[in-house]
């Protein structure tokens, strides 16, 4: 089984108050879940002080480097030739967050390596996950 991407970047956390902020991200492939990417934010970055997970769809990051990405929760778009916006919606609001876009496209192409493009229904375990389910019920 290939192994798991870490990937550490610096985005910025974009607020009107206090400031705007560089904050240490990490960027996380697995291919146990091959359609999935997670960005985690450390607890600094959030206003209860505990780290903060998204998990959205690897296309949907792939997407966003080129245009206007994502319906939901979850948005990524292209701002100008180097970076990337995404916003992140939750029901207490919502956090604007920048990538530099070469951060993002290294760790697709790590992710890509991992698992082809097309290739990740291959890595789904679905016989095993429904036993699990059984089991559980």
């Amino acid at each position: 089984m290939p192994t798991a991407i870490d990937h550490a970047v610096q985005a910025r956390l974009i607020a009107s108050e206090p400031r705007s902020q560089q904050i240490p991200t990490a960027l996380r492939y697995d291919p146990a879940d091959p359609y999935a990417v997670r960005v985690v934010f450390p607890p600094q970055a959030s206003l209860d002080g505990a780290e903060v997970a998204w998990t959205f769809a690897r296309e949907l990051l792939t997407e966003g480097l080129r245009g206007p990405a994502g319906v939901g929760d979850v948005h990524f778009w292209p701002c100008g030739p180097r970076s990337v916006m995404a916003e992140f919606h939750t029901v207490e609001g919502l956090a604007m967050v920048q990538f530099e876009a070469r951060d993002l496209r290294c760790f697709l192409s790590m992710a890509y390596g991992v698992v082809a493009r097309g290739d990740e229904a291959r890595h789904l375990d679905v016989d095993g996950d429904l036993a699990a389910l059984l089991r559980e019920a």
